[in-house]
């Protein structure tokens, strides 16, 4: 079990180790469903209820499971909170559920969902797991709300659906709302996600490191 602090947990989960900017996984859903920013949050909040639900279990469970069939189990975990997911946003989000089709129960093979049960809630205690899964989902939703507003704003020159740059003259370039600009616009973003990384590394290297405390001298021995 690590000593992992909530701080770090929530700082990897939402930045330093994104699931997409970091660790490029979850490209399915991304790149498929991220045509407007409403369904980027559709399906990163969907996501989110399933790593977290997942999480939990998962480590409630981790000591009862054998390592040889802990991948399967835990497979069955995710298609369980999946499918709940699923029905509810049938049954309370039904628009939602028509744009997002097929990539809900898709859901189940995110390998950034089952990476998260195998690395991190199979080793840790619930409260952490829980902390990684909310940290998790939400760095998720802000990477399908991020490529999903770009791609609105350059594609339609909308935002929630709502024109902000009629007033500019901005002609919308389609390309942006078909699958080719879905890799164009994550490209840009990694740039951009690379160069803040880059500036915030170059802020710590700047700042004053603590000083280190003085061991205590030995006393000199009488002569």
């Amino acid at each position: 079990m690590s000593d992992i602090t909530n701080r770090e947990i929530i700082a990897n989960g939402f930045w330093n180790n994104n699931v997409v900017f970091a660790q490029l996984l979850g490209m399915c859903p991304l790149l498929g469903v991220t045509t407007t920013a409403m369904n980027g949050i559709g399906m990163g909040m969907a996501s989110l209820v399933v790593v977290l639900g997942a999480n939990i279990v998962v480590s409630l469970v981790r000591s009862y499971i054998p390592s040889e069939v802990r991948i399967p189990s835990y497979i069955i975990i995710i298609a369980s909170f999946v499918t709940i997911v699923d029905l509810t946003m049938n049954a309370w989000m039904h628009d939602m559920h028509k744009i997002l089709g097929l990539f809900i129960p898709l859901i189940v093979v995110n390998c950034a969902i089952l990476g998260r049960a195998e690395a991190f809630a199979s080793r840790n205690t619930v409260s952490k797991a829980a902390v990684d899964g909310i940290a998790s989902g939400l760095g998720f939703t802000f990477a399908l709300f991020a490529l999903g507003a770009a791609r609105e704003i350059l594609g339609a020159g909308q935002l929630f659906g709502y024109d902000i740059l009629s007033w500019t003259g901005f002609h919308p370039a389609l390309g942006f709302v078909l699958p080719p600009g879905a890799f164009i616009a994550l490209g840009f973003i990694l740039m951009g996600v690379k160069w803040i990384d880059q500036k915030r590394e170059e802020a710590a290297a700047k700042r004053p490191k603590p000083k280190e405390e003085k061991a205590d001298e030995p006393a000199p021995e009488a002569a």
